[in-house]
C-alpha cells in the first residue's frame, strides 16, 4: 500500500496514476523526445501493415499497456512508484495548462 492509499487517499492515488498514464502515453505517442523510439519501431514494423507499428500511432491503444504498467508499479513497488507518478502527473497538468493558456 502506498503512502497515498494508507492515508485514505485512494481516489487521489487513482487520479495521480491516471494523469501519469496520460503523460506517459503522450510521451510515447506524440512527444519529440520519444521520436527515435517510434522511428525505430516503424522502421521494422510499418504502421500501415503491422499492429505493433500501428500501436505507436494510437494513444488509445498505448494507454491500455501504459495503464497496466502503472497499476503494476503501484501494486509491486508503491514507495518507488509514488514519486515517479507524481512527476508525470505534475507534467501532465502543466502540459494541459500550457495548451489552454
Amino acid at each position: 500500500m502506498s503512502n497515498l492509499e494508507s492515508n485514505g487517499g485512494v481516489a487521489l492515488a487513482l487520479a495521480v496514476d491516471a494523469l501519469a498514464t496520460f503523460r506517459l502515453t503522450r510521451l510515447l505517442v506524440e512527444d519529440e523526445i520519444a521520436s527515435p523510439i517510434r522511428k525505430a519501431v516503424w522502421k521494422k514494423y510499418d504502421p500501415s501493415d503491422s499492429k505493433l507499428g500501428y500501436l505507436f500511432t494510437c494513444p488509445w491503444c498505448v494507454s491500455i499497456w501504459v495503464g497496466a504498467g502503472v497499476v503494476a508499479a503501484r501494486r509491486l513497488a508503491p514507495a518507488q512508484w509514488e514519486p515517479v507518478a507524481a512527476v508525470f502527473a505534475g507534467s501532465a497538468v502543466t502540459g494541459m495548462l500550457a495548451e489552454r493558456f
